[in-house]
C-alpha cells in the first residue's frame, strides 16, 4: 500500500539530484571512496525506482499514468505536472540504467575531483528524467535547459585538450535552439492560457502559424538529435568528453530531440508536420547516407562512433515523418504505428549500442591513451574476451538480425515501403554503409598482427569492465531476440499520439 502511494516520478527526479548534492560533501581526496560508494548507491536506488514505475505502468491504457500535479506558478497556469506514458517510460528506464553504468565506468578511471564528477552525472540523471516526465511545457523547458549545465561541466573539466572549444560549441548550439522553442511555447500559452502540453493538441491554428511553430521546434530538436546540417557540435563534444560523458550524450541526450518531435511537433502542429514532411525525410536520408560515408573516412574511433550515431538517429526522424507520406485513410493507422514504433525501438536500441561502443573505446583508451585506429591492431591476441564482447556491439551497430540494432531499422524500412519504395531503398543503404565503417574499424583495431609494442602488453578486461559490458550484451541481445515487451509498452501510447498527429489524414 505504501509503494502504491509513492510519488515515483518526483522520486526519480529528486533522489538523484539530492543524492548528487550530498556526494559533493565528500570532496576531499581521502573521501573519494565514499563519494564513489554513495554515487553508486544513489544510482541503484534510482534504477530500482524506475523499475517500480514500470511495474505500476499499465500499457493497455495508452494515457498518462502516475500523474502528479501541484501548483507551481498557479496565477500564470504553470504547474509542477508529471506523468508518463509508453513513450516516456522506456527513455526513463534507459536513463537510470545508463547512469548506473557511467558511475561504474568512472570508478577507477576518474582520479581528479571524483565527487564533482559523480555528482554531475547524478544531477543530470534527475534533470533528464524530468524532461521525459514533464507534462507542463514550462517545466519541460526548465529541465531541458538545466541539464546543459552538468554536461557542460563534465566535458569542460574532465574532457580532452580541446574541451573548452567543444563545450562552448555544444552549449551555444543547444542554447540557441532552445530560445526558439521558448518563443513557440509562449505563443501557445497566449492561445490557451496554460502551459499544459496536452492542452496544445486540440488547438486550431492556421497553417502559417503552425509552420512557424514547427520551425521553432525544429531548430531546438534538430540540434539535439542532431540532424544534418546542425550536427557538427556532436563529433567535437564526443571526442573531448570523458567516456561517461560520451555514453550519456549518445545514449540519452540525443534521444531528447526525437522525444521532442513526437511529444510536441507532430501532435501540436500536425498540418505543418505534414506540409514539411518531405523536407524532414530529405534531411533524415542525408543523415543516413551522407553521414555514413563521412563515418567511413574517420581515423578517430570516437569520432567514427559519433558520426554513426548521427546516421542511426536519421532513422528515428525518418520513422516519425514517413507516416505523412502514407495512405492512412485507406490502410488505417497500422503502417504508421509500425514506422513510429520502429523509430522508438531504434532510440532505445541505439542507447544500448552507442553506450557499449563508447565504453569499449574507453577501455582501450584507459590502457593506451589513444583513440587513433592506426595505433591499434591485433588487440584480439592480448584481449580476447574484450574482442568477443566488442564484436557483439559492432554487429549490433550494423543491424545484424538477432541484435537490437536490427529491430528498429527493419520496422522503419518496413513502414517506409508502405509510403514510398525509393525512400525505403535509400534508407536501406544503411545495411551497406553501417557494416562498412563499423566492421572496417573493428577489423583494423582487433584483428591482424600486433605491430605496436604497447598493444602487446595490454591486459584483458577486469571484473568491473566485464560486468558493464556483459550487462550491455544481455540487453542488446535480449531486445533483439524479444522486443515484444518494449513494443507492447509503447504501442497504445503511440496510437494516441498519432490520432492527433495524422487526424487530417484519417
Amino acid at each position: 500500500m505504501v509503494l502504491a502511494n509513492l510519488p515515483l516520478l518526483s522520486l526519480l527526479i529528486w533522489v538523484p539530484i539530492i543524492g548528487g548534492a550530498f556526494v559533493l560533501f565528500f570532496n576531499k581526496e581521502k573521501e573519494e571512496g565514499k563519494a564513489r560508494q554513495l554515487s553508486l548507491f544513489v544510482s541503484i536506488i534510482t534504477l530500482i525506482l524506475s523499475v517500480l514505475a514500470y511495474l505500476r505502468f499499465d500499457p493497455s491504457l495508452g494515457t498518462m499514468q502516475l500523474v502528479e500535479r501541484h501548483a507551481w506558478i498557479g496565477h500564470y497556469g504553470v504547474y509542477y505536472d508529471l506523468g508518463i506514458d509508453g513513450i516516456s517510460l522506456p527513455l526513463i528506464l534507459l536513463t537510470c540504467f545508463c547512469t548506473m553504468i557511467v558511475i561504474i565506468a568512472g570508478w577507477q578511471v576518474i582520479k581528479v575531483r571524483v565527487a564533482q564528477y559523480m555528482a554531475a552525472f547524478l544531477i543530470m540523471a534527475g534533470l533528464m528524467n524530468g524532461v521525459f516526465a514533464a507534462r507542463d511545457s514550462l517545466l519541460f523547458y526548465v529541465f531541458w535547459e538545466a541539464m546543459l549545465i552538468p554536461m557542460f561541466l563534465i566535458i569542460g573539466i574532465w574532457g580532452g585538450p580541446q574541451r573548452i572549444y567543444a563545450t562552448i560549441k555544444f552549449f551555444l548550439y543547444t542554447f540557441f535552439g532552445s530560445i526558439f522553442m521558448l518563443v513557440a511555447l509562449l505563443y501557445l500559452y497566449s492561445q490557451t492560457g496554460t502551459f499544459e502540453i496536452a492542452s496544445f493538441y486540440p488547438l486550431q491554428l492556421s497553417l502559417q502559424a503552425q509552420i512557424l511553430i514547427f520551425l521553432a521546434f525544429l531548430i531546438a530538436f534538430a540540434v539535439k538529435v542532431p540532424m544534418w546540417p546542425v550536427h557538427t557540435w556532436l563529433p567535437d563534444a564526443h571526442v573531448e568528453a570523458p567516456t561517461g560523458g560520451s555514453v550519456i550524450l549518445a545514449a540519452i541526450m540525443l534521444k531528447m530531440g526525437g522525444y521532442g518531435f513526437i511529444r510536441f511537433s507532430m501532435p501540436i502542429v500536425p498540418d505543418a508536420s505534414q506540409y514539411l514532411a518531405g523536407f524532414m525525410i530529405a534531411l533524415s536520408l542525408i543523415a543516413v547516407v551522407y553521414i555514413g560515408f563521412v563515418a567511413i573516412v574517420q581515423s578517430d574511433m570516437k569520432k567514427l562512433i559519433a558520426y554513426s550515431s548521427i546516421a542511426h538517429m536519421g532513422f528515428v526522424t525518418l520513422g516519425f515523418f514517413i507516416v505523412y507520406k502514407m495512405d492512412i485513410a485507406t490502410g488505417g493507422l497500422s503502417s504508421a504505428i509500425i514506422a513510429v514504433e520502429g523509430a522508438m525501438v531504434q532510440m532505445i536500441s541505439h542507447g544500448f549500442i552507442s553506450a557499449a561502443l563508447f565504453l569499449c573505446v574507453g577501455v582501450l583508451y584507459d590502457r593506451l591513451h589513444s583513440r587513433n585506429i592506426l595505433d591499434y591492431g591485433g588487440v584480439a591476441n592480448t584481449m580476447p574476451f574484450f574482442a568477443a564482447l566488442m564484436m557483439v556491439f559492432a554487429m549490433a551497430n550494423t543491424g545484424l538480425p538477432g541484435t537490437s540494432g536490427f529491430i528498429g531499422e527493419f520496422m522503419v524500412i518496413l513502414g517506409a515501403f508502405h509510403a514510398n519504395f525509393w525512400i525505403a531503398l535509400l534508407a536501406g543503404t544503411t545495411l551497406i554503409l553501417s557494416p562498412a565503417y563499423t566492421l572496417w574499424m573493428y577489423k583494423r583495431v582487433i584483428f591482424g598482427e600486433v605491430a605496436n609494442k604497447q598493444v602487446a602488453a595490454l591486459q584483458d578486461v577486469n571484473g568491473r569492465e566485464k560486468f558493464m559490458l556483459v550487462l550491455l550484451v544481455i540487453f542488446v541481445l535480449g531486445l533483439g531476440l524479444w522486443p515484444q515487451p518494449l513494443i507492447e509498452m509503447m504501442h497504445n501510447s503511440i496510437g494516441q499520439i498519432l490520432t492527433h498527429a495524422v487526424a487530417s489524414k484519417l
